[in-house]
């Protein structure tokens, strides 16, 4: 009897968080990103270190020392590449970046990536229909990337001419934004 009743209490209490967990993400509106659900309370680290898509972005963020910034109050948005994103760099770039010798080189790929405003994807959109159909966006790295749109689609172009489609846009974070794209931006050479 003790057992059952365990076991229907452990049940109910399953159920009951289980409710609550989906209960809580729904009310963010974030997409799954990575295979994790991203919460608007927690910051861009603290959701970042949960996506499978990310590990290497969040490995570069370690060792670039840039934990605690993306971590603070911002606003950021940050244009973040995933791991398949880095794999499409030349052989060997990802390996070379993470080299401690090369942390500034590192810091400044990173930092082209973020932005110091939270920039939603109608408010990016925006921003294009009133520059005519591309936008300037400066990034804390000094880089200046430019967005254009097609339908739905926002691209983000680099200082070299690679251009990056947003997958997953608008997951709302507790200082900013994150927007997934497909390339990783590298500043001019």
């Amino acid at each position: 009897m003790l057992r059952k009743t365990l076991t229907t209490a452990a049940a109910a209490f399953a159920l009951t968080a289980g409710a609550a967990f989906a209960e809580s993400h729904s009310e963010t509106g974030n997409p799954m990103v990575g295979g994790a659900p991203m919460f608007a309370d927690k910051n861009i680290v603290e959701n970042a270190v949960n996506s499978e898509d990310h590990t290497t972005l969040v490995a570069a963020v370690k060792a670039a020392g840039l934990v605690e910034t993306l971590s603070g109050p911002g606003p950021f948005t940050v244009f973040a590449p995933t791991n398949a994103a880095f794999g499409n760099l030349a052989g060997g770039t990802v390996e070379d970046l993470l080299k401690p010798e090369n942390k500034e080189m590192l810091t400044n790929v990173l930092t082209c990536h973020v932005v110091a405003a939270d920039a939603m994807s109608d408010a990016i959109k925006g921003m294009i229909d009133d520059d005519g159909g591309t936008h300037p966006v400066e990034t804390v790295g000094g880089c200046t990337l430019q967005a254009t749109y097609d339908g739905d689609e926002i691209m983000i172009e680099d200082e070299r001419g690679r251009v990056a489609d947003v997958t997953i846009a608008d997951v709302d974070q507790s200082n900013g934004v994150i927007h997934v794209i497909d390339e990783v931006l590298l500043p001019a050479m």
